[in-house]
């Protein structure tokens, strides 16, 4: 009972996250990279950092996620590039998932991973709007399903599978991935045509 307890705010906070960023992910671009940066600084120091009181354990943590904020948003470039690099990772395993098979070559994961990352660096706006706007429809499913109650989808969202791979969770709910797709296509519509215009001078 009291991991439902706790797994509901979370989810809700995961549903609001997932939809600022399918729905503003360009515009709040930065700001996103610093608080994906404070958790993997906050994680890495966790793993990497021994100590034997909480508070210490606060203050690495917290140490590390500053540093890791700061890290993302000041490598800015190298950041587009990675993001560029993780959606190639994804495209192959989604690909190679939907004919059946369980893990894509090695190879071809290489090939779209260099072609993400190049990619993303040639055209940052457009490679950011459709990897905020897919990541956060992707969030608002599962973890709206979380929120309201749905054991398997609080268990993706606990493993981490959720992440990784779009198709590795679809037993949640077998309209997933089409409603995926339809809510990856409205945000980055609105992006594209709204919020993630350029200012004009």
């Amino acid at each position: 009972m009291a991991a439902a307890v706790y797994d509901v705010p979370v989810a809700l906070v995961l549903v609001l996250g997932g939809a600022l960023s399918c729905f503003a992910g360009y515009r709040l671009f930065r700001g996103v990279l610093a608080i994906y940066g404070f958790v993997v600084g906050w994680s890495l120091a966790g793993q990497f950092i021994v100590v034997h009181n909480a508070v210490a354990a606060f203050a690495a943590g917290l140490i590390g996620g500053v540093v890791g904020a700061l890290a993302l948003v000041f490598a800015y470039f190298i950041a587009v590039g990675l993001i560029g690099a993780g959606l190639g990772a994804v495209v192959a395993h989604v690909v190679w998932s939907a004919v059946g098979a369980n893990e894509p070559p090695w190879m071809l994961v290489v090939a779209l991973v260099v072609l993400g990352a190049v990619g993303a660096v040639l055209l940052q706006r457009y490679v950011i709007v459709v990897a905020t706007a897919f990541g956060g429809a992707w969030m608002i499913l599962i973890a709206g399903l979380a929120a309201s109650g749905s054991r398997p989808a609080q268990a993706a969202i606990d493993s981490h599978n959720w992440i990784l791979s779009p198709f590795a969770t679809a037993a949640v709910a077998a309209w997933i991935p089409i409603a995926w797709i339809a809510l990856g296509l409205l945000g980055t519509t609105v992006q594209l045509g709204i919020t993630g215009r350029r200012n004009k001078a």
